[in-house]
């Protein structure tokens, strides 16, 4: 009996009632979807549901499916729809005979009744339509799958597409960017096309580039490949039984209270690392990540401890920040007469933590110079070190040093460190504003012969080392002080260059890191007590007292000071 329209329209459906795989131990099984392949199917389901474009970049562990059952949904798509071209690229010429064999091995045991016919059948392709023996008499899809290797001449450039798997993407021989935008542009922007992209990490290459540009898009929320990522712990397979005695490591605890793993996730991690992966823990971390961070190991030797900085990431990425911009107010001569707050989505600084009455700030800038486009600048709690509030944006000198002022203006006249290295203006127009809590260093004057103070930071072989050193123990003994996604993201790709230089890897940023450690190193000019407000000090209230009346709302107010009386 013919199968109903239903099975042959639902991909799942057809997948695991039609298609057989090999196993791993060479055994033909009907294709039954694990852990890891369900949670791609319900998020490419959502996809198809949007009547949109389907594009979508996978990140993944080892060995999980996800290239299985891609070969699954375009085999499905082709065999099943007339006039569809579907291309799967390859990283290797063996890869690409593997896939092909998936492919040939679908059809062949294919349920007789739904088996579409074939005109060819090679080693690159299988053409569903009519045999030419036929003459034309009787039609077929006149759909198609072809597979080829990356790096060939023309890779995809002779067809247009409907459906596109790109294997092992970070792994493509050859210019990978170049291959990638021929083969898209054979792909028609239209709704029921397919380029699903999958493959581990290999570094800081082409496939990091992609990644982070549509986690990028989908975080600004415009249209590209939607980012899926596969962490190892989500296969049920990946697990082994531990040994009575079994006892977990400092790292283990932190791993197991990050993304609850049990002993029986951390024993088969012991034994990967081990056996898979030589006692290369970063290895492991490549080829069986936990988050995509550990996935990109970085190609450097990184400043700072790598393992810290990825699970850190982890805990503070859904931290709630608000971003916004102050509004100013200028007076007739020109200057910020006052200025507001201004909650905004697409403003330049976002605020973890409101000032606290009293509490002392600092806040650390660095300025866009050679090979940075981007302002920016870290203001921390001076008491317990903090990260509270972040400026990072493309901004202009004016804006960017007005933005500062009224930052520092609205955290209790924060100390206020700017790097004058590539521009001396950010500094001149805090001056110019009357800032009056700016850091000071000391200088040699040239004319006079003197040492003579100045405002603003300097960057120079003698203060740069101790800078990265205070931040590299900042980040080693109170890591829970530094709460900014971005800004451990380029801890991540600070690395020392071949002649142990500390600075961003090739393509990144060190904007975040420079202006944290400038904050870190300019804390002493501070101080690191809390003041009351001067009405406050003179007042004849308590602190206590002082505290409830200023979490009160207005009526609660009234009735405190009709119960206390006059604070002075």
């Amino acid at each position: 009996m013919i199968p109903g329209a239903k099975l042959l329209l639902n991909a799942k459906t057809y997948i695991e009632s039609f298609l057989k795989i090999q196993t791993k131990d060479g055994k033909l099984v009907p294709f039954k979807m694990n852990e890891p392949q369900r949670r791609f199917y319900s998020i490419l389901r959502e996809e198809w549901e949007k009547k949109k474009p389907v594009r979508i970049i996978v990140l993944k562990a080892r060995q999980e499916g996800i290239s299985t059952e891609t070969e699954g949904i375009l085999f499905w798509a082709s065999a099943t729809r007339p006039d569809i071209n579907s291309l799967i690229v390859a990283h290797k010429d063996e890869s690409t005979a593997n896939l092909f064999r998936m492919s040939k091995r679908f059809y062949d045991y294919l349920p007789p009744e739904i088996k579409p016919m074939t005109q060819s059948s090679n080693g690159q392709e299988i053409i569903f339509d009519a045999p030419s023996k036929y003459k034309g008499a009787v039609h077929g899809l006149r759909s198609r799958i072809r597979c080829a290797t990356a790096g060939g001449d023309g890779v995809g450039r002779s067809y247009t597409l409907q459906n596109v798997h790109m294997s092992e993407l970070a792994f493509w021989p050859g210019n990978i960017l170049e291959t990638y935008a021929g083969i898209m542009q054979a792909v028609p922007n239209t709704e029921k096309t397919i380029v699903i992209i999958e493959s581990t990490a290999n570094g800081y290459n082409a496939f990091k580039k992609l990644w982070d540009d549509a986690v990028k898009a989908q975080k600004e929320g415009t249209d590209g490949f939607l980012p899926v990522f596969f962490p190892w712990y989500e296969m049920q397979e990946y697990r082994m039984k531990p040994p009575p005695d079994f006892t977990r490591t400092a790292e283990e605890e932190e791993l197991t209270e990050t993304f609850g793993l049990d002993d029986e996730q951390l024993m088969w991690r012991r034994w990967c690392i081990r056996v898979n992966c030589g006692g290369d823990t970063d290895l492991f971390h490549q080829e069986y990540p936990c988050t995509p961070d550990e996935a990109f190991i970085s190609t450097g030797r990184c400043v700072f401890d790598k393992n810290s900085i990825v699970l850190r990431r982890e805990q503070v990425k859904n931290l709630k920040w608000e971003r916004g911009v102050f509004r100013v107010v200028r007076g007739v001569d020109g200057k910020i007469s006052d200025y507001e707050w201004d909650p905004d989505e697409r403003g330049p600084i976002k605020i973890l933590k409101h000032p606290k009455n009293g509490w002392p700030y600092v806040l650390g800038g660095d300025t866009a110079g050679t090979g940075s486009d981007f302002f920016a600048g870290q203001l921390i709690d001076n008491i317990t070190g903090e990260q509270v509030a972040v400026i990072h944006h493309q901004v202009g000198e004016r804006m960017f040093a007005e933005q500062v002022w009224c930052l520092g203006m609205y955290y209790n006249k924060a100390l206020i460190g700017i790097e004058t290295n590539y521009s001396t203006y950010p500094e001149m127009v805090l001056e110019e504003l009357g800032y009056d809590n700016l850091y000071v260093r000391e200088r040699y004057d040239n004319f006079t012969g003197k040492t003579v103070p100045a405002f603003g930071f300097e960057t120079t072989t003698a203060t740069r080392p101790v800078l990265v050193d205070n931040l590299k123990d900042v980040a080693r003994q109170a890591i829970e002080s530094i709460t900014d996604f971005d800004t451990l993201g380029e801890m991540l790709t600070f690395v020392y260059d071949d002649k142990w230089k500390p600075q961003a890897e090739q393509g990144e940023h060190d904007d975040l890191v420079m202006a944290l450690g400038i904050a870190h190193l300019i804390r002493g000019q501070q101080r690191a007590t809390v003041e009351p407000p001067k009405d406050e000090a003179t007042s004849k209230w308590t602190p206590d007292m002082w505290e409830d009346y200023r979490h009160a709302d207005q009526k609660m107010k009234e009735y405190l000071i009709s119960k206390w009386g006059s604070p002075k």
